[in-house]
């Protein structure tokens, strides 16, 4: 559960490894870091989210590297945000004193976070004060691979053995002998490291304080923005904060989550790699940041999608940060993986894969655009004309669907609805612009595909609507996204009838639910997985569009109260433990937070969506 002012507690392992609950996010828009709440940061990619990462111990303790600051005997801890920033505060117990331990990736003096362009200075600090007794202070600074260290400045370079293009400098205000140093520390007494890249400056002023200052400055005057008034108010401030971390300031995209491989579950092949933007996320949270006062980070996601687009000539379901071609996906021996979940994957095979709902997803983000105020111009409309006629022939095709399984595919119910959506979206375009193109014949597809959709999916056995265009009975938690995308309405008989089968067939207790049976809809992968934590976001707001405001309620508090003691929430939760599973933090979740508390504020408040 959030605690803006947790207690503390004892630093525990699972298997050697750091249970994702225990650790935080700091960011500064191009690149992210975990800090554990045993003083480590045991996964950071540089200068990029998607880059190869300087420390993954999260993804092998032995080999993978890490950056830890923290007191020998080590009892307990605990962590907590600076309010309304990302500076992260770690307080350590030893056995003889307490430290704390102020982490940030630092911004630039000034900088205006509304602005789409960079704010990062390429620099970690990691301030470390005794706030009583005295402390053995441990300083470890563990490239993956190893790295070498020589004296430079007021500090020392530092040359990781793997990253030759990878010039880092660390500077403190005490002497390091190297890259591993103990500091014996008294009350009152500290240990400021500021690690930088691609940035030497001899004469360049050292001040920690002013740095870390500058950065929650920035931050606050960002959440000056936020407007909500609604439940779980300081969960859905840090969501938003975490929204923004997982943002990449200078080109306006959202990677799923800043980790490669977090596995669900521990011991599977589920391993993926999230550092990228897929398309599908963008309506989801362009609709979370607009409705609580980030329309700057809505837009320029929005804009980034048709960039994408229109550089790729075909729409792709992911693209890197910067709109080009997803890389390979690989595997890396070398790793163990977390609790020695293995394989290990760079790049995503998923890229490449048939998703019709894409088609959906862009002319969704076209339309969300005009709405915004943006503009179409003639080269756009003509490819999102083409993508519209696409649309028309697309939904009778198998694809992968939105879980993109691994197998030959079928042709999903969730796909036909976006390609649906992707109909009314263009003629809803064309009409309001007067614009060129088959309007009367999109407007007339998209009536007969939502006819077809509640006709063809429907099983009268089972009284649901199916994963699958055919019917078959199975059903599917992406079923309760077809309100959210505005194809059925929530309160539809049948659309009300699926609800209830999804949450009773796909239950996993508490309030959880599983994306699918993996026994009734194989996708090509051995083993199960955890409950997908946003489908239980969506069953809430299935529930608002049915007027079952205190059911609503009720599960919406009990999936907030599952967060991290920092606010944060991961891909998928263990039912029966309750511990997080998947990539972490995972941005999907925390548009569930956002999304549907907005919804819920809204019907209380007796406002349309």
């Amino acid at each position: 559960m959030h605690e803006p002012d947790p207690p503390f507690r004892p630093v525990r392992g699972r298997e050697d490894y750091p249970p994702l609950e225990d650790l935080g996010l700091i960011g500064d828009g191009a690149t992210a870091a975990l800090v554990g709440l045993d003083g480590s940061i045991p996964w950071m990619c540089l200068p990029r989210f998607d880059s190869e990462p300087l420390f993954c111990g999260l993804l092998d303790r032995a080999r993978g590297g890490h950056f830890t600051l923290a007191p020998e005997e080590l009892v307990e801890a605990r962590q907590r945000y600076e309010p309304d920033t990302g500076v992260l505060i770690t307080e350590l117990r030893s056995a003889t004193g307490l430290v704390r331990v102020t982490d940030a990736l630092v911004l630039r003096s000034g900088a205006d976070l509304t602005d789409d362009a960079p704010a990062d200075r390429g620099e970690l600090v990691r301030s470390a004060v005794v706030l009583d007794g005295h402390v053995r202070l441990r300083m470890d600074l563990e490239p993956r691979g190893g790295g070498q260290a020589h004296a430079l400045f007021s500090g020392l370079e530092v040359r990781p053995s793997r990253r030759p293009d990878l010039r880092l400098h660390l500077r403190s205000n005490r002497p390091l002998a190297g890259l591993h140093s103990t500091h014996d520390l008294r009350q009152g007494e500290r240990l400021d490291l500021v690690l930088a890249w691609g940035r030497f400056h001899r004469h360049h002023r050292f001040d920690a304080d002013a740095m870390l200052q500058g950065t929650a400055d920035a931050w606050r005057r960002w959440m000056q923005h936020f407007h909500y008034a609604g439940p779980e108010e300081p969960l859905v401030r840090r969501s938003a904060i975490t929204l923004k971390l997982c943002d990449d300031w200078a080109n306006g995209s959202l990677v799923a989550a800043p980790t490669s491989s977090l596995p669900a579950p521990i011991g599977g092949i589920r391993n993926w790699d999230y550092r990228y933007a897929w398309i599908r996320d963008a309506a989801f949270a362009v609709f979370a940041l607009r409705r609580i006062g980030f329309g700057g980070e809505a837009d320029a996601f929005l804009g980034w999608v048709l960039d994408a687009f229109e550089y790729s000539r075909r729409p792709r379901i992911m693209y890197a940060l910067d709109g080009s071609p997803v890389p390979d996906e690989v595997e890396d021996a070398e790793l163990e993986g977390y609790r020695r979940s293995a394989p290990v994957r760079w790049g995503n095979g998923a890229a490449d894969q048939r998703q019709h709902d894409v088609y959906g997803e862009i002319l969704d983000c076209a339309d969300q655009w005009l709405r915004s105020g943006g503009d179409i111009q003639p080269p756009l409309w003509a490819s999102l004309a083409k993508l519209a006629d696409g649309a028309e022939m697309a939904w009778r095709q198998p694809d992968q669907g939105i879980w993109e399984v691994r197998n030959e595919g079928r042709a999903f119910t969730y796909s036909a609805a976006m390609c649906q959506v992707a109909l009314d979206r263009a003629a809803t375009i064309g009409e309001r612009l007067g614009l060129p193109g088959k309007i009367a014949t999109w407007r007339a597809s998209a009536d007969e595909l939502r006819r077809i959709i509640l006709d063809r999916a429907w099983n009268e056995e089972t009284q649901t609507l199916s994963v699958y265009l055919d019917g078959g009975g199975a059903v599917d938690a992406s079923l309760l996204a077809l309100p959210l995308r505005q194809v059925v309405p929530a309160d539809h008989p049948r659309m009300v009838a699926t609800a209830t089968a999804v949450a009773e067939r796909l239950s996993a207790g508490n309030g959880l639910l599983y994306r699918y049976l993996h026994k009734e809809s194989p996708d090509g992968l051995a083993g199960d997985e955890g409950a997908f934590v946003l489908c239980s976001f969506w069953l809430v707001d299935n529930l608002i569009g049915q007027g079952r405001i205190e059911e609503a309620e009720e599960l919406y508090a009990s999936l907030c109260a599952r967060a991290s003691p920092l606010g944060l929430l991961s891909e998928q939760i263990d039912p029966s433990t309750g511990e997080f599973m998947g990539n972490f933090p995972q941005a999907f979740s925390h548009i569930g937070i956002t999304a549907s508390g907005v919804n819920l504020a809204r019907a209380k408040a007796g406002v349309n969506a």
